[in-house]
């Protein structure tokens, strides 16, 4: 090997270095695919909640319309009658989180301990901080459409948002995650158009959306190592 070839090596090696310390590389494909499958689980459970499967309460967001002219969003829902079914949906959702942040977490400290690099360091929590601004932003903006009933909307903004999120916590980590930032926010706008069928795009979305990614993510850089 020459000179001028460990100059390169050299070169190659620190800039690798410096990539791992800079980016949160932990991320596991496998977390995707989980959060996806609770999504799906999550979805379906809500969808027997909406078609009064499990409780006999059905509900349409046809059902709850009134006046279009009273609303400027046409969708209003009157928030005493259906209070109940929207608390099994919170907690549904509520549900859906916790698995999924659980098994983020040991699919991804799994992957570092793996790999023998440090699973919480400060680009961590730099990324945590920049995804959860968005989310935290995008929660408290649907609980305020919730709380004037008005649902139609819910579902695409938290598309819209958590897509936002992960654009925005791209650059502390894996750059695959932007590709699904965009098409969850691509995703947000057409369910923006079709409000009716918010529990689809949303299944899309966190579901199907979340197990492609993650498989894609698997076999790119976690497979066979």
């Amino acid at each position: 090997m020459n000179e001028q070839e460990e100059q390169l090596k050299a070169l190659s090696e620190m800039r690798d270095l410096m990539n791992k310390s800079s980016r949160f590389l932990s991320l596991s494909g496998l977390s995707g695919v989980c959060a996806g499958i609770f999504a799906l689980l999550g979805a379906g459970a809500a969808y027997g909640v909406m078609k009064g499967i499990f409780f006999g309460m059905p509900f349409q967001i046809q059902d709850v319309v009134t006046d279009r002219e009273s609303s400027p969003f046409g969708k209003v829902l009157d928030a005493v009658y259906f209070s109940s079914i929207f608390n099994l949906l919170i907690i549904i959702a509520a549900a859906v989180l916790f698995l999924s942040l659980a098994f983020g977490w040991y699919f991804s400290k799994r992957k570092a301990d793996k790999a023998k690099i440090p699973f919480w360091n400060p680009t961590a929590k730099i990324m945590l901080i920049n995804l959860f601004i968005p989310l935290i932003a995008g929660g408290l903006f649907c609980l305020a459409m919730l709380w004037h009933g008005i649902i139609g909307l819910i579902s695409p903004a938290t598309l819209i948002f958590y897509g936002l999120a992960l654009l925005n916590a791209s650059k502390y980590t894996l750059n695959d995650i932007r590709y699904l930032g965009m098409c969850e926010i691509a995703l947000g706008l057409i369910a923006t158009v079709f409000i009716a069928h918010g529990l689809i795009f949303w299944t899309i979305g966190f579901g199907i959306l979340h197990i492609i990614y993650g498989t894609v993510l698997y076999f790119k850089y976690e497979s066979g190592k």
